[in-house]
């Protein structure tokens, strides 16, 4: 069983694969961890995340990378978003995300084209949104519990910035595939959106 979350940045769908993933006993990856450690990777080579081959050699990241807290930060959030764009790029962490979503028994990943393009036969798949004001607000309240300084418009900016790019990129655009469920989570608490989300999983494999 595949399930594939989709959704723009701080739409909370990193949280609701996360709870589907532990609902159905099922292996979890947040395939933007992935491009974050890219863009980590090239400000570690002094390399520029704009230019297509800096960014494909910093492909080659180590995997203990993934471990490093300061992959969720804005700036090198802002960086994955700028990597993201490079075609050389989404294909050289295509087969990492393609081997991990077929392994047996299935998986649950999140990211921007996991159902448009990563597993477009996945069993399930929903696309996560919420208004940028709503989203702006969620991340910059998860700076505050990490005592970062950022402040809310700024945040704001930089979302509609990565908004921009990823649906406007000409290699696996944001967007919802045709047969996604797309959840609004703007009204919704984190308990809610999560409630919302399994509910909506289990009444599409129950169909």
């Amino acid at each position: 069983m595949i399930i594939a979350v989709d959704g723009p940045t701080a739409s909370g769908k990193g949280t609701i694969a996360k709870a589907i993933a532990a609902h159905f006993s099922l292996p979890h990856l947040d395939t933007g961890l992935l491009y974050r450690a890219v863009g980590k990777q090239v400000s570690l080579n002094g390399g520029d995340p704009d230019n297509a081959d800096d960014a494909l050699t910093a492909c080659s990241f180590a995997d203990d990378l993934l471990e490093d807290p300061h992959l969720r930060s804005e700036e090198i959030g802002g960086l994955a978003s700028r990597v993201s764009v490079h075609p050389a790029v989404r294909q050289a962490l295509y087969e990492r995300q393609r081997s991990f979503a077929q392994q047996n028994g299935g998986a649950v990943l999140d990211g921007r084209d996991i159902g448009t393009v990563i597993v477009p036969e996945a069993d399930v798949k929903l696309f996560i949104t919420a208004s940028v004001e709503e989203r702006a607000r969620r991340r910059w309240m998860e700076m505050q519990d990490r005592e970062m300084e950022i402040t809310l418009v700024e945040i704001e900016k930089d979302i509609v910035a990565r908004d921009a790019r990823d649906i406007n990129r000409k290699d696996a655009p944001l967007r919802a595939a045709s047969d996604a469920l797309v959840l609004d989570t703007t009204a919704f608490d984190r308990d809610q959106a999560i409630e919302a989300a399994i509910e909506a999983v289990s009444e599409r494999l129950g169909a």
